[in-house]
């Protein structure tokens, strides 16, 4: 969460100045208007030691974080006041970083912060999704109800990357092998058989020709090669890094012949079941649909779900700036227009959620099958060739000395 500094006027007409903590600038521009402020000046202010926020640790794992929701809720509902509440999680679980946060916010509560602002000094274990709808929970008297949400939501997110993990997990695997073998046999496999065909003088096949020469250059210049992976590694890292840059990585990822689906449909369900998470528990939309740009951690998705915001702002239907694009199908802009229509905007989202989450499972499985005896494939291929381009010099070697 950033801070901007303002200078704006309130409804009297009186100056006001000062420093407001929002996500975006155009978060910061509402919330201010929300106090009765129109800012006349914003300027975002640089992170430093005296304004950075606070936050402890790594980010929690998505189970731990699960758990603790699922415990919140029921301390809640059985009627544990929120500070003891906190106050029981931090002793109880397992994850250090969020006892650590846990504590600083029963400080915070204790000190008469509501539970939203006190969670939103820790964004890396605390997202805006969670800030919002909590904030939204807090208003409306039913913390309990959207913390269960909550649980719901990450329980079913977790689940998601696990499926896509596990159908990527195989071919990764099979990668780093047929690298690691490739290498062995160039490096001290092939080197002996390099003198053997030079006393015999033989003629050697075009793909011997090319495994040795290969051998050579990774005897000599590994390093080389080592260097290569290591800094296409860290440029992509680096590049991924750049907004601009990343739209066009998830734009690629979105178009591939075999993965492109499957990362889209992920996305989808993502978004779909941010939004639906945020809609039922009476965030406002057009937060909500900045909330959501950010969770699906896909920049496509994110610029169409901005245009959406800008459209609805004008006055148009949510539904239109999705059917016109590519990334997202009929089903999704159809069931949007429905909810829009008959005001059950959260429950259509969820379905197409439902629906995407289980297409998801469906496609892991079927890539999984599909996959495995590709890079089996791939893997014999590889060491195959470099193996018969070793084979047929020997056999015509021995054939000459037997003749």
């Amino acid at each position: 969460m950033a801070q901007f500094k303002y200078e704006g006027r309130d409804r009297s007409g009186r100056k006001k100045a000062g420093v407001i903590a929002a996500v975006s600038r155009r978060e910061a521009v509402i919330k201010l208007r929300e106090k009765g402020i129109r800012p006349m000046v914003l300027a975002e202010v640089p992170p430093s030691v005296w304004n950075k926020e606070i936050s402890f640790g790594r980010a929690v794992k998505l189970q731990h974080f699960v758990i603790f929701l699922r415990q919140f809720a029921t301390l809640v509902r059985a009627g544990v006041t929120i500070v003891d509440s906190v106050r029981i999680l931090a002793e109880q679980t397992e994850s250090q970083s969020l006892a650590r946060a846990l504590s600083d916010i029963e400080q915070s509560l204790r000190g008469g912060n509501p539970l939203s602002a006190a969670a939103a000094r820790h964004p890396r274990l605390f997202p805006p999704l969670f800030v919002n709808m909590v904030r939204a929970g807090e208003a409306s008297g039913t913390l309990d109800e959207t913390l269960d949400r909550l649980a719901d939501h990450f329980e079913k997110m977790h689940r998601t990357r696990q499926k896509i993990a596990s159908a990527l997990a195989y071919p990764i695997a099979v990668a780093i092998i047929a690298t690691a073998v490739v290498i062995f046999l160039l490096v001290a496999v092939v080197p002996t058989f390099v003198e053997m065909f030079a006393d015999f003088d033989a003629e050697l096949p075009a793909i011997t020709k090319f495994v040795l020469k290969a051998s050579g250059v990774m005897q000599h210049y590994w390093w080389a090669a080592v260097l290569l992976i290591v800094g296409a590694y860290v440029l992509f890292a680096a590049l991924r890094q750049q907004k601009a840059m990343k739209y066009y990585f998830d734009y690629a990822a979105m178009r591939l012949p075999i993965f492109g689906k499957l990362v889209q449909k992920a996305a989808l369900a993502r978004m779909t079941r941010t939004l639906s998470s945020l809609v039922a528990s009476s965030v406002p939309i057009l937060e909500a649909l900045s909330i959501a740009g950010r969770v699906v951690e896909n920049e496509v998705i994110a610029s169409v779900l901005d245009e959406a915001r800008t459209a609805l702002e004008r006055g148009q239907p949510l539904a239109e700036p999705l059917r016109r694009h590519w990334a997202f199908p009929p089903l999704v802009s159809q069931m949007i227009a429905i909810g829009e229509q008959t005001g059950a905007l959260d429950a259509m989202l969820g379905k197409v959620a439902d629906f995407y989450e289980a297409e998801v499972d469906a496609g892991t499985d079927r890539l999984k099958s599909l996959i495995e005896p590709l890079m089996i494939v791939l893997l014999a291929g590889v060491v195959g060739t470099i193996v018969t381009s070793i084979i047929v010099p020997m056999y015509d070697i021995f054939n000459h000395i037997q003749q």
